[in-house]
């Protein structure tokens, strides 16, 4: 048995006007289109928690002198350098 709640809502004019014409565009009235966004809202998963980020580095290695890691460049040139001796 399907069973229907009333309730009231409160919307900025903005909104308002916004849902109007999103329910007439899509055939609605402007309760079934709240019920069918608020529907298609909660069916959505909501995206799992990622782990969070851990840089694994080694032990006492050092930077090479003139390598800036805020200018991923900088690295290519020292790859150049060392493989072309330039």
């Amino acid at each position: 048995m399907l069973c229907i709640m009333r309730t009231t809502i409160s919307l900025d004019e903005y909104l308002e006007r916004q849902v109007r014409r999103r329910a007439a565009a899509e055939g609605l009235s402007v309760s079934a289109f709240i019920s069918k966004v608020l529907n298609d809202a909660l069916k959505r998963r909501a995206p799992p928690e990622q782990t969070p980020f851990r840089l694994v580095t080694v032990r006492n290695a050092r930077l090479l002198p003139g390598v800036d890691l805020d200018s991923p460049r900088s690295l290519d040139v020292e790859d150049d350098r060392a493989q072309f001796g330039r």
